[in-house]
């Protein structure tokens, strides 16, 4: 879209903090260029490079939102939420002061999460540990998987057990938790939370916090995962390990790996790998037997996508069997390096 086309509920926040500071002197714009850190100095200049001849309606509206957020912030600081509400709702009507509130709360909510990503994982977690294990998961599963891992490792094995599984089955939550866990934001960061928040966590997150997390601590998780939920369980283990983490294994691991994959379902998992890894597999079978797999992909034809990404996942069921029987082992976990 034009610039010249832009109308202020199209723009992003990255384009609205464009639009401001274009409007402003450049002794100022650069000032304020000095607070940011140089991540979001590059994405704003790349805004302010992309729009050109920027309608003045667009920048007005663009200023007088501003100016709606700062008095609502003022208006906060002042008297709190509520305080505030009544404040906008007088001079805005009620269903703006809406609207500049619940910005409000996403502004801050990237202020306050900013400060937790910094926290120090002991403190954040003798934090933590006092309050609901909802409540914990939610916020956790906002921060980065190696920050929450390291958290988790702080708690007792049965908060940090329960906290994980809520975390992997976090859905909707009701309008009073998340009042409870924007107070909690609040005492540690000093923000708010988005009701967005509400959405997040899933397998995924959980797996890539028990990749970072090390091997006795995710095992234990596991297993309490296990015991209330077999089919989540497998999916976060799957998960895990991606068939093309198998360049990670070293060699003796894999050559114990390919005594129990079948050929069949070697090839097939083959078929949209890179050259990394078939490499890392081919050079640790005999040259018969490579030649076998070989030819096989040769002839193999069109497959489908299901049925390659089916493959890899029963390799990848294999390698998880072999992990826990503690005949291979999965480097690079936590701050564990483990060889064989």
């Amino acid at each position: 879209m034009k610039a010249k086309n832009l109308k202020l509920e199209n723009l992003s926040g990255k384009q609205k903090a464009a639009v401001l500071l274009m409007s402003l002197d450049v002794d100022v714009a650069a000032k304020v260029f000095q607070e940011l850190d140089m991540k979001e100095v590059e994405q704003i200049a790349v805004e302010i490079t992309n729009l050109k001849d920027v309608a003045p309606t667009v920048v007005e509206d663009v200023i007088e939102e501003f100016y709606q957020l700062m008095t609502a912030q003022s208006f906060m600081l002042e008297g709190g939420l509520e305080y505030a509400q009544v404040l906008l709702e007088k001079s805005y009507g009620l269903d703006r002061a809406k609207e500049i509130i619940e910005k409000i709360r996403v502004l801050t909510t990237v202020r306050g999460f900013s400060a937790l990503k910094k926290a120090d994982p002991q403190q954040l977690a003798s934090f933590l540990s006092k309050e609901h294990p909802q409540i914990i998961a939610l916020i956790l599963s906002h921060l980065p998987p190696d920050q929450t891992a390291e958290v988790l490792n702080e708690f007792q094995p049965a908060l940090r057990d329960e906290t994980v599984v809520r975390i992997a089955t976090i859905g909707k939550v009701s309008p009073a938790m998340v009042t409870q866990i924007e107070a909690v934001v609040d005492r540690i960061a000093e923000g708010a939370l988005s009701p967005d928040m509400a959405s997040t966590g899933g397998a995924q997150l959980v797996a890539n916090i028990l990749n970072k997390s090390n091997t006795n601590a995710a095992k234990q998780i596991l297993e309490t995962i296990e015991e209330k939920d077999m089919n989540l369980a497998v999916e976060i283990k799957r998960l895990m390990f991606l068939f093309e983490d198998i360049v990670g294994i070293d060699d003796k691991g894999i050559q114990r790996i390919l005594r129990d994959v079948d050929k069949r379902d070697l090839a097939l998992a083959l078929k949209v790998s890179d050259d990394k890894v078939r490499n890392k597999i081919f050079r640790n079978m005999s040259e018969r037997a490579a030649a076998v797999v070989r030819e096989e992909l040769d002839y193999m034809g069109p497959v489908k996508l299901k049925e390659v990404e089916s493959a890899q996942m029963r390799i990848v069921d294999v390698i998880k069997l072999l992990e826990e029987a503690e005949e291979i082992v999965i480097g690079g976990r936590g701050k564990e390096d483990v060889f064989v």
